[in-house]
């Protein structure tokens, strides 16, 4: 079923009272302005006005009328504050409202017209680009899009239509709007990025996990030794170049979400994925761990350049030991679109300009004291 994700709970209050309302609630939605008043008193019978009248504060407080179940379902503090508002003692007599079948969807028809309120076909757009607008900026659910839905509706006067037809909606907008996010994510990368992106969920022959979880792992040694490996990883992320994809398009909130399924799920589990949902999730979360000192729910912003010779946003001279070349450093000299953006240095051991992003200076002077060894 379309609404198997919703609670018991949200399924048990939809369009009905699942408790006595607020003396707040009465005030809002019970209480007759002098309109509703005239309206009530013009029907024939006590029964008639306080079924009337209940059925008025109804739609405006779930949405629906009482065309099928009758007063019998609306709380009993409610009828009494309806009933001595019309000046009516026994308010026992709305049992005997609906006993003319047709009256209950004449009155609902008035009070329909003299509301002004909709059939959920006339406003399903504007609620489908109310839900599209929570998906691309918040981290609602889809259990918390179906509440806000259906406030939406009823504080918009829509009349609720079945509870199969908003859970339906809810999830094909959200997925849609998911769908939309991910194919952004990866048109702003270039497409030699994506695939080195997904090669890093490759175990590489004689290693014992892939690429990503190398990159992952935290290095626990308290010694030099350590601290070059933490810069390895490091360099290797910043090397991948994805602080140079634009993100901006992307709310920030969504940037956060989505990275943080990246750095839970394992790589196997990214490797089961769609491919525009695989490659989005892996330049989110290279986006997002090459940016250091981003607060939470930042987005993550092209880095611009800091030198002479390589492009905005490039890394330039990143050096990295490679998870696949343990042994030796391999360095990574590409701009934006993977064209050298600096100078290395010569047989000599002096650098060459550095165009890339912070940390290069301290890079090129290790090959400077290597003699020049790359």
């Amino acid at each position: 079923m379309p609404h198997e994700y919703l609670s018991d709970e949200q399924v048990g209050r939809y369009g009905r009272f699942m408790a006595d309302p607020t003396p707040e609630e009465l005030e809002r939605f019970f209480f007759l302005d002098e309109a509703a008043l005239a309206e009530a008193l013009k029907r024939r019978g006590q029964h008639n006005r306080l079924g009337w009248s209940l059925q008025w504060g109804t739609a405006r407080m779930l949405g629906t009328f009482l065309t099928d179940s009758g007063p019998a379902e609306v709380p009993e503090v409610a009828i009494r504050y309806v009933a001595e508002q019309l000046g009516i003692e026994d308010w026992t007599v709305v049992k005997e409202y609906g006993d003319r079948w047709q009256t209950p969807y004449d009155h609902a028809a008035q009070i329909r017209k003299l509301l002004k309120y909709r059939e959920f076909g006339e406003a399903e757009a504007e609620v489908a680009e109310f839900i599209a607008s929570r998906v691309a900026k918040t981290r609602d659910s889809k259990r918390e899009l179906f509440d806000r839905a259906v406030l939406w509706l009823i504080e918009n006067r829509v009349l609720l239509p079945g509870i199969t037809t908003v859970s339906r909606l809810v999830t094909e907008v959200r997925r849609a709007g998911l769908t939309a996010i991910n194919k952004v994510l990866v048109e702003a990368a270039p497409r030699h990025m994506r695939g080195e992106l997904v090669a890093t969920l490759t175990v590489p022959e004689g290693k014992k996990v892939s690429v990503l979880e190398w990159m992952r792992t935290a290095v626990t040694k308290l010694s030099g030794t350590g601290l070059s490996e933490a810069f390895d990883r490091s360099a290797y992320v910043l090397g991948l170049g994805t602080g140079a994809v634009d993100c901006s398009a992307v709310a920030p909130v969504k940037m956060a979400e989505l990275a943080r399924f990246g750095t839970t799920a394992k790589a196997f589990r990214i490797r089961q994925l769609e491919d525009d949902r695989r490659e989005a999730t892996l330049v989110d979360e290279a986006a997002v761990a090459g940016q250091p000192g981003r607060g939470e729910g930042e987005a993550a912003q092209p880095a611009p350049a800091a030198g002479g010779g390589g492009q905005a946003g490039g890394r330039v001279g990143d050096r990295a030991r490679h998870p696949t070349d343990p042994g030796g450093w391999r360095w990574r000299c590409e701009g934006h679109h993977g064209e050298r953006g600096g100078g290395r240095g010569g047989a000599g051991g002096q650098p060459g300009a550095v165009g890339g992003g912070a940390g290069h200076g301290r890079r090129a002077a290790a090959v400077a004291r290597r003699g020049g060894r790359r």
